[in-house]
């Protein structure tokens, strides 16, 4: 639960702060992209494997002090396995959506708030979250193809939840 970033910018304008645990199967989307980040660093983007206790980076994100952070975790949001969606963070406590973390994501978004301009956070279905469960085909090519986004700047274009979705 470090910064993985191999780049330092004088200010850091973009940061993704992934989430997850590898350990239990989809859970490990976020921590997977940390890694594809290390092996195939994006120019623009510094990284945070925030792990399952995103909130202990915290500090370390506040004194990057970006302009934009994208918090990355698996999101139970009724989708098929391996679907990408932009998620409001405003809408994360009122949609209960299923945590693995010690703390909820809603809480760690609020409390940056103050420090960082914009924050997106994406998610990606899971299929199967246990316990030394190998990650789907599904969840690893989504990962792959947000990386891919993430490099051609194309991640803006990833849907919202559809409106009968969203808690606003």
């Amino acid at each position: 639960m470090t910064n993985a970033s191999q780049e330092t910018d004088i200010a850091t304008a973009k940061v993704l702060l992934c989430v997850g645990n590898s350990m239990m199967g989809d859970d490990g989307a976020g921590p997977l992209l940390a890694q594809q980040l290390v092996d195939r660093p994006i120019y623009g983007w510094q990284v945070v494997d925030g792990g399952s206790a995103p909130e202990t980076e915290t500090v370390h994100i506040r004194d990057l002090a970006p302009e934009l952070l994208v918090v990355v975790d698996a999101t139970e949001m009724g989708l098929n396995p391996g679907e990408i969606r932009q998620v409001d963070p405003d809408c994360i406590g009122e949609m209960m959506l299923m945590s693995t973390h010690s703390m909820p994501l809603n809480y760690l978004i609020d409390d940056l708030r103050d420090a960082v301009a914009e924050v997106v956070m994406i998610g990606i279905q899971p299929d199967i979250v246990g316990f030394c469960y190998p990650m789907t085909a599904a969840v690893s090519q989504a990962v792959s193809a947000l990386h891919r986004q993430l490099a051609d700047g194309s991640w803006r274009q990833i849907p919202r939840l559809a409106a009968a979705d969203e808690c606003c």
